[in-house]
């Protein structure tokens, strides 16, 4: 006749249940450091799967080298408060010295049993390993012969090793509650590393402040490299004072190994361990804690002594709770750097580039028969994305090019430095302006670049006719100042490189001498002041009609001062950039 069926086996018939269930474990036993409560939950799990009448979790002392019950119920008073039960002896000794569960059926046949209850006849013990050590062990025992079965065994071992980790941590925890000096540290050390960001700096804080916790002969930080595969030494000293040593590869000696592992390797006797690189010739003893930053070992932080066995778990305990911040905090250092450095690199090439462009662009224009000229520019960033040229067309012609690259920064200069090119190129064979920028828009249409175009204004200067003729690729239309009176000439059309089979329009302007034309960008008109309004084309035509008739340097130096006392002296929103003409 088959027995009904167990609370257990009908709960976990599906495997997701099972793991729902691991799953409540791990978040009730790891969401507190409170050690009572962690070990009631676990008491609490394990009795809505494993049945017992007596139940008991005990702790390993490496300090009285036993096991003591630290909860339990059903036990008797004066068994909780004497026991100390060695490794090996008892069932549950037995457990804790093989690091196996052992499943007793019949207790009364098996001499290993220590009687905490006459009654007893069932007893089962799974062993908490965490970090690879002992941390105790979990014991049930019933009054039924036969109480537990092998899925008992396999579930009590999944709880165990779910739990073993947070009772570890709560233990560890309470020991460091209980160390005032080295609390009071803790509590101040995430505060003063996480406010240096000079790494070398930070690391010398770091050995110096390690050293006041636990005493060491020699001291060493080396960050991983991923590209080269190793360990490289960021920071050594011995005796206070720095020393220079080789990188080590990755899974090499006692340091890589902790990198490795991602746990701390802690060496009573290097001289007894095949994996020590010998750095002092005097050093018996180290201690190694990897760094780890969201589940990626950055470094390690090596502890070297030269005594045998100095190193003991207490120091590695209290290192691994100091190794978190330390790894956060050189990590942050670490990125700083890289980014201080990336910065720098960025800064010279913008400089490099800034150099080349302030070749590239004019600073003054050619002679221009009939004409005078003034030319302004103020990048808002390093490098500027305007596009403005001057040249000769033929024996009495002059090009005007006047615009801006959609976007800023380098990427714009550089595609401000094609147009500027293609525009000389493409003039020699374009007598009109409109039938250049058609052949520049298709140009550029073929060498497409995402997101990128340019607003163009063309003007063709024909010094036999005294007369501009003007097409336009969505750029600002030219002011022109005759006598206190602005013309605002009316040309339009699409932006070059950005559709594909344009057609441009012309617009020819008769001159008379002493007109101002004035070609600018939207860097000007769009600058806003502290109050947020733009200075505008309107802002511009009242200062552009006092100013008739000054000079052209005269213009275009008084524009850009009336600018700066509109907005106060505000940062610039776009690249400035502005060319004056006075007919002759």
């Amino acid at each position: 006749m088959s027995s009904a069926p167990r609370k257990a086996d009908v709960r976990f018939q599906e495997r997701a249940e099972l793991l729902d269930f691991l799953l409540d474990v791990a978040a009730a036993t790891s969401e507190t450091l409170d050690l009572d409560r962690i070990l009631a939950n676990v008491a609490s799990f394990v009795k809505d799967v494993v049945p017992y009448d007596l139940f008991a979790i005990l702790l390993y002392s490496e300090r009285l080298r036993g096991l003591s019950i630290r909860h339990s119920i059903g036990h008797r008073e004066e068994i909780i408060r004497s026991l100390v039960l060695p490794l090996g002896e008892g069932i549950t000794g037995a457990a804790a010295a093989t690091r196996q569960p052992i499943l007793v059926n019949d207790v009364r046949t098996d001499p290993r049993y220590l009687s905490a209850l006459d009654a007893v006849r069932s007893e089962l013990a799974v062993p908490m390993l965490a970090r690879g050590k002992l941390v105790g062990v979990i014991d049930v025992q019933s009054t039924k012969l036969n109480a537990y079965r092998e899925p008992d065994r396999s579930l009590l071992q999944l709880i165990a090793t779910r739990v073993a980790v947070s009772i570890d941590n709560a233990r560890l925890y309470r020991r460091v509650e209980r160390q005032n000096r080295t609390l009071k540290t803790l509590s101040h050390l995430s505060q003063e590393f996480s406010a240096i960001l000079d790494l070398d700096e930070l690391l010398g804080k770091i050995a110096k402040i390690t050293h006041a916790l636990v005493a060491f002969d020699a001291f060493s930080i080396l960050l991983v490299d991923p590209e080269q595969k190793v360990l490289r030494h960021r920071f050594s000293e011995r005796y206070d004072e720095r020393v220079n040593l080789d990188n080590i590869p990755l899974g090499k000696g006692i340091t890589g190994a902790a990198a490795e592992s991602r746990e701390i390797v802690r060496v009573v006797d290097t001289l007894a361990d095949p994996r020590y690189i010998a750095s002092h010739p005097d050093i018996r003893s180290e201690i190694a804690v990897p760094l780890v930053v969201q589940d990626r070992v950055v470094g390690v932080m090596d502890l070297e002594s030269e005594r045998m066995g100095y190193f003991t778990e207490d120091h590695a305990r209290l290192l691994a709770l100091l190794a978190p911040q330390i790894a956060s905090s050189v990590e942050n250092a670490r990125l700083y750097e890289e980014l201080a450095q990336r910065e720098q690199r960025m800064d010279q090439d913008l400089k490099a580039a800034r150099n080349l462009q302030t070749v590239l662009l004019l600073a003054e224009a050619p002679d221009i028969e009939g004409l005078e000229i003034a030319i302004r520019s103020r990048p808002a960033r390093e490098i500027t994305g305007d596009v403005y040229d001057v040249f000769p067309h033929g024996n009495d012609n002059a090009v005007f090019a006047f615009g801006d690259v959609s976007g800023k920064g380098a990427a714009a200069a550089l595609y401000g430095a094609m147009v500027s090119g293609l525009l000389r190129t493409l003039a020699h064979r374009m007598r009109s302006p409109a039938a250049l920028l058609r052949l520049l828009n298709n140009v550029l249409r073929e060498r497409a670049v995402e997101a990128r175009y340019v607003t163009l204004m063309v003007l063709v200067w024909d010094r036999a006719t005294r007369r501009f003729v003007m097409a336009n690729a969505g750029s600002e239309p030219p002011l022109i100042c005759r006598k206190g009176e602005i013309i605002k000439p009316r040309v339009e059309g699409v932006p070059a490189g950005l559709l594909d089979d344009r057609e441009y329009e012309e617009l020819v302007f008769d001159t008379q001498p002493g007109d101002l034309v004035v070609l600018h960008s939207d860097g000007i008109t769009d600058q806003p002041n502290p109050k947020g309004e733009e200075y505008g084309r309107g802002h511009l035509s009242r200062a552009l009609r006092k100013l008739c008739g000054k000079s052209p340097e005269v213009v275009a130096d008084k524009i850009l001062a009336d600018l700066d006392a509109f907005t106060a002296g505000g940062p610039a929103f776009d690249d400035q950039t502005m060319i004056v003409l006075k007919v002759r």
